[in-house]
């Protein structure tokens, strides 16, 4: 089955634009062109698309989603180099989750601050501001 790019896209949830970007940069190779001269994409390239949309969406970044393509693209080899990598992705997923949650109870204990009345008076508004030097103000 062939498909045109806007099919490949609409079928990997991919936009047109990222998809030409992800062959100018090598993660899917130039595809077949047609007698009218556009682009014709096939059941490999759909599979291809599809692995690197959710290892996107899994939050791989594209140095590591081009490593684990050239891993699966030979099947024999060990796979500990793929567990390396979705580890060291999931150690970086976990320092994410311990930043956001300190950042929630600090934003938490901003807002429980908050007594209300005027914006000069803000507890939040000087906790963001930067330390005044020489009695100056926002």
């Amino acid at each position: 089955m062939a498909f045109t790019i806007g099919e490949l896209g609409k079928a990997t949830g991919t936009k047109v634009e990222t998809i030409r970007y992800y062959e100018r940069i090598g993660l899917l190779a130039k595809p077949e062109r047609t007698s009218g001269n556009y682009r014709s994409y096939g059941e490999a390239e759909l599979g291809r698309l599809s692995f690197i949309r959710r290892a996107r969406d899994l939050g791989f970044p594209l140095d590591r989603v081009r490593a684990l393509l050239s891993l699966s693209d030979d099947r024999t080899r060990d796979c500990a180099m793929v567990d390396a990598l979705a580890r060291d992705h999931l150690a970086e997923v976990e320092r994410k989750i311990a930043d956001l949650t300190a950042l929630r109870s600090e934003l938490s204990a901003l807002l429980d601050s908050c007594e209300g009345g005027r914006v000069g008076d803000c507890r939040i508004i000087e906790a963001l501001a930067p330390p005044a030097t020489s009695g100056e103000t926002l």
